[in-house]
């Protein structure tokens, strides 16, 4: 188990590899004991007159954003919200989305992010799942919510706007011209436009702020979990700000005024956890990046001079095929990050190369970590880090690898499930308690051990290898398989962009295996170059796990957040078998 028995242990690791002062490192690090609104407040006394947030041109220092929060929270008890009840804010990166999320903690809700491009049929499931009584989303949006309102305890939805989050003379110019193509809304009782909203706000004199306290309930992010069936994660104040005090003890070079780029959604974890909270905890600023190309990202890292940037490795390869990027200058680099999906060795060899080639002093560093855990909670180090592996736990996060069927904890170098305790664990999944039972067990101490449903394994030095999600395993012939190993080799080839293996019925062997191929640009893909590739699987792979068929195309399907979508394709041949039965 990865939790260092000696508080000795811990001091002298963390000083050597993520070069920290050991005083400032304990087995139980110094928690603030407030909410997710009061740990920001506290920076904007601390730093008034540095910028908290930038928005297409327009910087916003902390003092401001203490107003614009406190606005939003009397706005909020204006339309009469009560202590622990759910807001759903449905916004792309921006400053209404920042705003909302500090006020409604600060006014005593619990905030429910979604996804903006959600489905009417989603939209309505999550409504239902967190019980949200107030809706806050785009106009642009707006009919899906309405489909989905019908049933539902919202008492008020909130329209906005991109507009509402710019400056004169950017608004005006906005709605005059990308701002014209959306139908417009008719203000009701139960439906209005932001700009009333906050008029609310201006006009309440009562009090606004709710005493809360660090366990209590703070923000429900939703997630497949480890059975792949959506659930609403319950996150506390104390999650969240754990999570910042984690982040300043593994990155410590991060400081007062830094610019972290924020293009990561705030509906999943990492984008909300890392580009948002942390740094406004820290009194740094985050870059609001509501829609964004591979080619306009990467010429904001050279051009905004930030700290900086996180991505997911779908991300990483986008930009690596942008055309022609000349002149960029990556020296002002502090720090980035890879999360959301596993990064392969022949990935980060390329991007770090080509950081190296504009300037960049650092190169990228591999995180883990789920929504249950509301982001990252272990990373590689700055300096000794082991190629293949997501890096070491945080201070106070401790790893076993546990055998699925008996549960017994497994020796260093054995790969088996995934189980983590510490400050990082979700409260629960909301109104689903045996989903939460069958995640959090405690043991025989009272600790309490979140079973994350991911494969992995612990090496006699402490570094943690991520081996694949448990329920993408393929039994071929008897034997198991698991396809991010076999895609990782696959990648490795030097024809290979990016590849997806899924597990396919087969009458003999049950399941065979199939990849799913990507090749790299200039290569065609012809019967020669899939013998090829074949060949390639004979040598490197035994013969159960070697792939029996593949097929080349031009994209892989991805999810929300940017992660191949496995189960997509499992969909698609499932649907191609069964129509070939029907014929």
């Amino acid at each position: 188990m990865i939790s260092f028995r000696k508080k000795e242990d811990t001091r002298d690791i963390f000083e050597k590899l993520y070069n920290t002062d050991s005083d400032n490192v304990d087995t139980v690090l110094n928690y603030y004991d407030g909410t997710m609104c009061d740990a920001v407040l506290r920076a904007a006394d601390i730093y008034p007159g540095y910028t908290a947030y930038e928005f297409l041109g327009r910087k916003v220092s902390y003092k401001t954003m203490r107003k614009q929060i406190e606005l939003v929270a009397k706005a909020l008890k204006s339309s009469g919200l009560q202590p622990g009840e759910c807001v759903t804010i449905a916004l792309p990166n921006c400053p209404q989305a920042l705003v909302l999320l500090y006020a409604v903690n600060l006014a005593g809700g619990v905030a429910s992010m979604i996804h903006p491009l959600s489905s009417a049929r989603e939209i309505e499931y999550y409504l239902h799942t967190s019980r949200a009584v107030m809706v806050v989303t785009l106009d642009q949006l707006f009919g899906k919510f309405k489909d989905a309102l019908d049933n539902t305890e919202v008492r008020l939805t909130v329209i906005t706007g991109i507009q509402d989050g710019l400056a004169f003379p950017k608004n005006v110019a906005y709605k005059m011209t990308a701002g014209r193509k959306t139908e417009k809304v008719e203000e009701t009782e139960n439906i209005i436009r932001w700009h009333t909203f906050l008029d609310l706000g201006k006009d309440y004199e009562g009090p606004f702020a709710e005493s809360r306290q660090p366990h209590d309930p703070a923000v429900i992010l939703f997630s497949g979990g480890t059975t792949g069936t959506t659930k609403g994660v319950v996150l506390t104040n104390h999650n969240f700000n754990s999570q910042a005090i984690m982040i300043k003890a593994t990155v410590p070079v991060l400081t007062p005024g830094d610019k972290f780029i924020a293009a990561m959604p705030m509906f999943h974890g990492f984008g909300l956890g890392i580009c948002i909270h942390c740094m406004l905890y820290a009194g740094a600023c985050s870059i609001l990046i509501p829609r964004f190309t591979a080619k306009s990202y990467v010429k904001l890292i050279s051009e905004s001079k930030c700290s900086y940037f996180a991505g997911v490795p779908t991300l990483f390869e986008a930009i690596l095929r942008v055309p022609k990027l000349h002149g960029l200058d990556f020296s002002h680099l502090k720090g980035i990050f890879s999360g959301g999906d596993s990064l392969s060795a022949d990935l980060k060899d390329r991007f770090d190369k080509f950081l190296a080639d504009h300037k960049s002093p650092v190169q990228v560093r591999e995180g883990y970590g789920a929504t249950e855990t509301l982001s990252a909670c272990c990373l590689s180090p700055k300096e000794g880090a082991k190629r293949g592996s997501i890096g070491l736990p945080f201070a106070d996060m401790n790893f076993k690898i546990v055998d699925r069927d008996s549960g017994k904890e497994l020796p260093y170098g054995e790969t088996g499930e995934i189980i983590i305790s510490g400050p990082l664990i979700m409260k629960e999944y909301i109104g689903n308690p045996a989903e939460t039972a069958q995640t959090l067990k405690e043991d025989e101490n009272g600790v309490k051990w979140l079973y994350t449903g991911d494969l992995g394994m612990i090496d006699e030095d402490g570094f943690v290898f991520f081996k694949g999600r448990a329920k993408r395993m393929i039994i071929a012939s008897g034997y198991n398989v698991y396809p991010n190993q076999v895609e990782a080799v696959l990648e490795e080839h030097e024809k290979v962009e990016k590849s997806c293996v899924i597990g396919v019925a087969d009458k003999y062997r049950m399941q065979k295996i199939k990849a799913f191929i990507v090749l790299k640009e200039g290569v065609a893909p012809s019967e020669d170059t899939k013998k090829e590739l074949m060949e390639y699987c004979k040598v490197k792979f035994a013969k159960y796990a070697k792939p029996n068929e593949i097929e080349f195309r031009e994209s892989l399907p991805t999810t929300k957040i940017g992660k191949t979508d496995y189960r997509k394709l499992e969909e698609e041949e499932k649907a191609a078998k069964e129509s070939k039965v029907a014929v």
